[in-house]
């Protein structure tokens, strides 16, 4: 015990005074010096009971905040949190890597040896920069107390800094524990991405004014921008009369679902994909995941369309698709200057034409997409599409946090999700969405109006780390998670399929199904939420308006057709 002023006193100085509230973490010994620092400070302490729980309630944690923040510049939309050394580090790569491509602004830490000391090669050593470094924006080790505000100060600029990310520091036992007379560093404000190049700018107004069909294809970087953003792109629509979609593994909202000229999300077939995006004319804006899942085997978008890229991210734009014109920018910024530069150009009778033209096509899409999610059978269990409804009429304007995978696009193609209202697990490795729910929950905590929170949380997903459960309990959140259990790892049975062809009599799906079932209500009741075995259709809107209408967890676990 020692009264000095320490590196880690110094570190929890820099966290709260950066606007920093919580720091999400599971503790091992090199991290003692921050551990009782923190008990000193006004930090507090998340724990998760897993190191890639803690990242993940901090991932869903900052993007909860990130929208707060859109609305109150007092907000810092950083999510910290804290590992043990390198097998800890490693436990949280899983969603180190959701995070990163969510976009989600972590500021991450592991305690090390002392390096002094790494030349034993002790227990639990490893090269913790190199090994975080592929997910994300900057990962480096502070290997001097003197170089600690400076590099505390970076890793959060880095991470809030579109296009926002995580960062890593290593933080060794020696340099916490170093006495130090440093302060914390002023954070300084972050810019935006900026308006655009003024030329590609008037090149793409133009390219759009030539158009017959314009599609604009919005992605998630649109959301993260803000609430502006959202409404610039229905500026930039409207002025256009361009048919809207969502980008494919579309994971926030980027456009009001109820628009006119919103016709869907794109979805991940390839034939499906190609043919929505059979045009003369696209707009990619802040698109990054617009791919298939696996290989295609023709082009998504023909050679001779007109391709027009905006984007806060340069290595998005003009990645798949050439970009006849490029812009680097923030989205919404990007978007108004276009339209501010395409409205005089464009007569009323020509959007007109064009508006028609997206009606007759969000008329067939619609018919397509009208049974997604329903399932043929008897009445016993409910189908996606019977879930999703009961949900948006029970809980229609809470938060969502979606991990349904197989049920994703029921809840897609069925809810008039706003903006701000729902993310979803864009990195695609399962075991993020129900820790993003508690740390979205954490966050709705701290406003003076929270929203209910709603983890949409698939049976396979829920199993990866259901003591998740655990935070929720021990700090009093109020979240509500609604398992779509169908028993098996559905999504991989549909791939073999699409993959190897065929039927489903053909295979034997060895690893896919969990028989015998996991009780997965005694499983949240063992970790201290109240839960409920949802068994048919009719009983889901009384079960979810009761657990909304309580505080604290509540786990319903819905069966739901294959």
């Amino acid at each position: 015990m020692t009264d000095e002023y320490t590196g880690a006193d110094l570190f929890t100085d820099a966290l709260e005074a950066y606007g920093v509230d919580y720091v999400f973490g599971n503790p091992g010994t090199t991290e003692l010096p921050i551990m009782d620092a923190i008990g000193d400070s006004d930090l507090e302490y998340r724990l998760g009971l897993h190191e890639d729980i803690a990242v993940g309630m901090a991932g869903g944690y900052a993007q909860r905040r990130r929208y707060h923040a859109h609305h109150d510049d007092s907000i810092t939309p950083v999510g910290v949190a804290n590992l043990h050394i390198a097998p800890g580090l490693a436990h949280g790569l899983g969603n180190l890597y959701a995070a990163k491509i969510t976009g989600a602004p972590l500021v991450v830490t592991a305690g090390n040896h002392s390096t002094d000391f790494r030349h034993e090669e002790p227990i639990l050593s490893g090269r913790l920069a190199d090994m975080a470094r592929e997910f994300c924006k900057w990962s480096d080790e502070v290997l001097d107390v003197s170089a600690l505000p400076t590099m505390l100060r970076r890793a959060f600029r880095v991470a809030m800094t579109p296009p926002t990310g995580p960062v890593f520091l290593g933080l060794p036992l020696d340099v916490m524990l170093a006495e130090t007379d440093a302060e914390p560093d002023r954070l300084g404000p972050i810019p935006n991405a900026g308006s655009g190049d003024p030329a590609q700018l008037e090149r793409a107004a133009g390219l759009l004014a030539e158009a017959d069909e314009p599609v604009l294809v919005v992605g998630d970087h649109v959301a993260r921008s803000g609430a502006d953003a959202v409404a610039a792109a229905v500026e930039l629509a409207e002025a256009t009369g361009a048919r809207v979609h969502g980008e494919i593994l579309s994971c926030e909202v980027d456009f009001p679902t109820d628009h006119e000229q919103w016709v869907s999300y794109l979805p991940t077939s390839e034939e499906a994909a190609s043919t929505l995006l059979d045009t003369d004319t696209i707009c990619f804006a802040g698109v990054s995941t617009n791919t298939t899942l696996t290989r295609h085997e023709e082009a998504l978008v023909d050679s001779d369309t007109t391709c027009i890229h905006l984007s806060d991210d340069s290595w998005q734009v003009g990645k798949n698709q050439p970009a006849d014109a490029a812009v680097i920018g923030d989205p919404g910024l990007v978007m108004q200057g276009i339209t501010e530069r395409v409205q005089p150009a464009l007569s009323e009778n020509v959007v007109a034409d064009r508006l028609e033209a997206v009606a007759e096509i969000a008329e067939m899409v619609e018919s397509r997409m009208a049974g997604s999610g329903e399932a043929e059978g008897d009445d016993l269990r409910a189908s996606k599409a019977q879930l999703v409804d009961a949900m948006e009429r029970v809980a229609g304007d809470a938060a969502i946090v979606d991990e349904g995978v197989t049920s994703k696009y029921a809840m897609l193609t069925r809810w008039d999700l706003a903006p701000e209202q729902y993310i979803s697990n864009k990195g695609g490795g399962l075991g993020y969405g129900l820790p993003a729910a508690v740390g979205a929950a954490v966050a709705e905590e701290q406003r003076d109006e929270p929203r209910d929170v709603v983890g949409f949380i698939g049976d396979g997903s829920y199993q990866y780390y259901p003591h998740s459960i655990y935070s929720a309990a021990r700090y009093g959140l109020d979240l509500t998670v609604v398992i779509s259990d169908n028993r098996n790892y559905r999504i991989l049975k549909d791939n073999t399929l699409h993959i190897m062809g065929g039927e489903e009599s053909d295979y034997e799906f060895v690893g896919m199904d969990f028989d015998p079932a996991v009780d997965l209500v005694k499983n949240a009741e063992s970790h201290g939420a109240r839960a409920e075995l949802v068994e048919t259709p009719d009983e889901i809107e009384d079960t979810l308006e009761a657990a909304l209408a309580r505080e604290g967890p509540d786990v319903l676990d819905v069966l739901v057709h294959d």
